[in-house]
């Protein structure tokens, strides 16, 4: 057993690749996605150190070429979740009475892997499987997870270092920092390679274990990143990995005694569905489970009468469009004061017609498709509304003929409380709303009320009286607030993410108050040299 007062390695964000071409990195990530999509593979259930094959199959298809099956999927039975929340308990003791040095050693050693070895294969996985480009999958897939681990494991040590300020002489006072009783569920989602192997792993990293449900959708890269953590020497049992449905994976998780947390990013409608569950069975938990939940976002770009059009045009397609639109954060709504429409509208369109949109392995597209059939449905209809009721002002197509295909769209409306203002959509359609410049304040109000969600939000602006007019009034519109910069990137150790109102906990993933939540300090006095007497000095 080793001895000592540890430092973990002083954490710094992962530089992230280009893939210029006709470079080493380019040429070794298309040799892998080559690789790729040369085997269907077998994606099992994995429990308590057992790779399970239910014989309950799905087939995982490219988004962006759904003749490409990559995977068959092995879906739980009620059964085997039953083992796996069983045989998380069972590795918990063990687990969690492992150093914490020794516990965090595993997530930095995956944190080097990813760096190394496995970083193609989680970019390729997550390209093909998810349809990001070579760029969104490396600052997901490689980077931002890299970042995760290698933070989480920074804000642990400084957290256990957090101690009692004060002792009195004779008197030592400590915390002890316990993961909670019970296991995590954690419930991920399609978009985000880091996000979703993040969420079980944070709770991880502090004793605790977990029942992981990763996205069907997302099931290609979710299972080599959980192979990447045997390899990086995870025991079995700290995290059981269920790709299944809700019914027979979520209702049993969230209704056992034992549940000691939900770690969630989905659609505000499940979280709800989920957190009245755990309401309705409050009285039959050994202890109250902890509710951390991301979920939607109808997140706004500003612009004021003095932004600046050149930054603020490539900002609202980055912003909207970069992974289809497919990012909690991405720009869904756009005020554009009425002075500055008719350049920004041309800058924009101006980029837009430069765009190209197909299958991720062709390097040049700049998007790609829709993650599945159920959404090119869903905003195929958000696209026969904007026709009907709004002015295209860009794109409004739709093609599934070899992929999940909806073309970046640029809609203005009339109404800044239309529906495509209002709801999410979740996919690359954006609406802009021009207002008169006079309108200044009571814009800010509209962007305030229009949506539930509170995620990100950004204000472009010089004026810098605009700036915080701005930002106090829309304190608490945006988890993430941005100025004179997309709403979309957020960097662990930069800018923590997460919002408040129907966007979720505002937990803020990548920080130590997301570790705080899975953790239950207990205080320690003792005294040494108690009193021998029990009557005090004012009784005399």
């Amino acid at each position: 057993m080793a001895t000592g007062i540890f430092k973990t390695p002083p954490p710094k964000n992962e530089a992230i690749t280009p893939f210029s071409p006709n470079t080493d990195a380019r040429l070794s990530l298309r040799r892998e996605l080559e690789a790729c999509t040369q085997d269907v593979i077998e994606i099992p259930c994995y429990v308590n150190g057992q790779a399970i094959r239910t014989g309950r199959t799905v087939e995982i298809r490219m988004p962006s070429d759904h003749q490409t099956v990559l995977a068959i999927a092995h879906l739980a039975t009620p059964e085997i979740t039953n083992q796996a929340i069983e045989g998380a308990l069972k590795a918990k003791h063990d687990w969690e009475n492992l150093p914490w040095q020794e516990r965090t050693a595993v997530f930095l050693r995956a944190a080097a892997l990813l760096a190394g070895p496995w970083r193609d294969r989680l970019n390729a996985t997550t390209m093909l499987g998810q349809a990001k480009t070579c760029h969104q999958a490396e600052i997901d897939a490689a980077c931002e997870l890299i970042d995760f681990w290698r933070f989480n494991a920074h804000y642990y040590e400084q957290i256990l270092s957090e101690q009692p300020p004060v002792s009195p002489t004779g008197i030592w006072n400590r915390l002890d920092y316990r993961p909670l009783e019970g296991f995590i569920f954690a419930v991920t989602p399609f978009n985000f390679t880091s996000i979703a192997i993040n969420l079980p792993c944070a709770p991880a990293m502090l004793g605790n274990v977990a029942v992981w449900k990763p996205s069907i959708t997302q099931l290609y890269s979710a299972w080599e990143g959980m192979q990447l953590l045997i390899e990086a020497g995870l025991p079995p049992g700290v995290i059981n990995f269920l790709p299944g449905q809700g019914a027979d994976v979520g209702d049993i998780a969230i209704t056992h005694p034992d549940l000691s947390g939900l770690h969630f990013t989905g659609s505000t409608g499940t979280f709800q569905h989920l957190w009245k569950k755990i309401g309705d069975n409050i009285g039959s938990y050994r202890s109250y489970p902890r509710i951390v939940g991301e979920t939607g976002g109808k997140d706004f770009i500003l612009a004021h009468t003095s932004a600046d059009v050149n930054a603020l045009a490539p900002a609202i397609v980055r912003g909207a469009f970069e992974y289809q639109g497919q990012k909690c954060s991405a720009a869904s709504r756009i005020y554009v004061p009425r002075s500055l429409w008719s350049n920004l509208k041309s800058k924009v369109l101006d980029i837009m017609s430069e765009l190209k949109q197909g299958d991720i392995r062709d390097f040049s597209n700049f998007t790609s498709a829709v993650i599945d059939e159920r959404a090119f449905i869903k905003h195929s209809d958000y696209l026969d509304i904007a026709h009907s009721s709004a002015n295209v002002i860009h794109g409004g197509n739709a093609d599934r003929t070899t992929g999940w295909f909806i073309e970046p769209t640029l809609v203005q409306v009339d109404d800044p409380k239309h529906r495509l203002m209002g709801e999410e959509i979740f996919g690359p359609i954006a609406t802009v709303f021009v207002y008169d410049d006079n309108q200044w304040s009571e814009v800010i109000d509209s962007v305030n009320t229009t949506s539930p969600y509170a995620l990100t939000g950004a204000i472009f602006a010089n004026e810098r009286y605009a700036v915080q007019e701005a930002s106090q009034k829309l304190r608490n519109a945006a988890g993430n607030f941005y100025v004179n910069d997309k709403p979309t990137g957020a960097v662990v150790g930069q800018q923590p993410f997460g919002g408040g109102r129907a966007s979720g906990t505002n937990d803020k993933a990548g920080a130590p108050l997301n570790l705080l939540r899975w953790l239950s300090p207990r205080t320690i006095k003792e005294n040494f040299n108690p009193p021998k007497h029990w009557d005090y000095p004012f009784l005399k």
